[in-house]
């Protein structure tokens, strides 16, 4: 495993992240789920990242529990508040209310004192930035959360966060977008405001929720069992890459992993660890073997004639329109 820090601050985390937002909690029973954990730490896997909302707060109890014994000092653990997590009006957005409140829940879940990183998991436009950011900033100081981060917010929004965040004297290190080969829209303008903040990116779906491993096939159904096929998310998800053209310019791909000794997937991931801004990419695992391939794309290089081979098989496929970051 290779080690980055998160934007410029002093926090080293592994530049491959563990995530389960679709898999703890609802589509991998606990036993599976703890495998997959223990896979990430056999790997060399520090950083684990969840949210409160992801299997309506069960994934959270299971990371807790699967990483239960494991010396807290040696990992980052990372969740995030925005979302709904129960009926009340104020069991949802960055109100200080829920951002309070939803911070204990979370530590009890995930059986731990603090969090490494917490994460405002999209922009509240109902909410004055002043009052999430005292809220984060408060959480800072009783020592419950070490940095604070934010999660598709636009240039924007992150410029005029990381200003209070200065003001109010608190760490504001990261963001995490949907960042792949296929989805670049973080590029044109979020990339080069958190370069100027110092924040560094740690992205999730490298992969395109599997599209970039080139399972599916064009013109066949998608495999039983895969995300495609998940009617509890996942297929809505991916259904924006389930075209005919998308996935036939993927197995063109196919060559340019096999001259590197890499799988698709490991390809997907190097990819997006290239950009200099990428402190780390999120994999999520529905099988431990899963974690161990994806982790091999640590510490590879590509040279430009292969980023240049990737470009030129994809094309005008690729989506780089920042006005379609999520929090818009």
């Amino acid at each position: 495993m290779e080690f980055r820090r998160l934007g410029h601050s002093g926090l080293t985390i592994s530049e491959i992240a563990y995530g389960n937002w679709l898999t703890h909690g609802s589509q991998v029973e606990e036993d599976r789920a703890k495998q997959c954990v223990q896979a990430a730490l056999d790997a060399g896997i520090t950083t684990f990242d969840t949210a409160d909302v992801y299997a309506q707060t069960r994934a959270e109890s299971v990371l807790g529990r699967a990483l239960s014994g494991v010396r807290r000092e040696s990992l980052e653990i990372f969740t995030k508040v925005f979302f709904p997590t129960g009926e009340g009006q104020n069991d949802r957005g960055l109100g200080r209310k829920h951002i309070m409140e939803s911070c204990e829940a979370s530590l009890r879940r995930l059986q731990t004192d603090y969090v490494d990183l917490y994460q405002a998991h999209r922009y509240d436009h109902t909410v004055p930035l002043e009052e999430t950011m005292t809220a984060f900033a408060d959480l800072v100081r009783q020592g419950k959360a070490l940095y604070i981060g934010v999660s598709e917010w636009t240039a924007e929004q992150i410029t005029r966060g990381a200003a209070l965040a200065r003001e109010l004297s608190v760490p504001l290190i990261s963001n995490q977008p949907q960042y792949s080969m296929l989805w670049r829209v973080i590029e044109p303008q979020v990339v080069p405001a958190c370069e100027r903040e110092g924040m560094g990116q740690i992205v999730w779906s490298p992969i395109a929720q599997g599209v970039l491993t080139g399972k599916y096939l064009p013109g066949e159904q998608p495999p039983e069992g895969s995300r495609a096929t998940d009617a509890s998310g996942g297929a809505d998800f991916i259904s924006r890459w389930m075209r005919d053209d998308v996935l036939k310019a993927v197995q063109e791909l196919k060559p340019v992993a096999a001259d590197l000794g890499l799988s698709m997937a490991q390809l997907a991931v190097a990819w997006v660890l290239q950009n200099p801004n990428v402190s780390a990419a999120i994999i999520g695992a529905s099988r431990p073997e899963q974690v161990t391939g994806n982790a091999g794309a640590a510490g590879v290089k590509l040279d430009d004639d292969v980023l240049d081979r990737i470009d030129t098989v994809l094309g005008d496929l690729v989506t780089s329109d920042p006005s379609l970051t999520a929090s818009h």
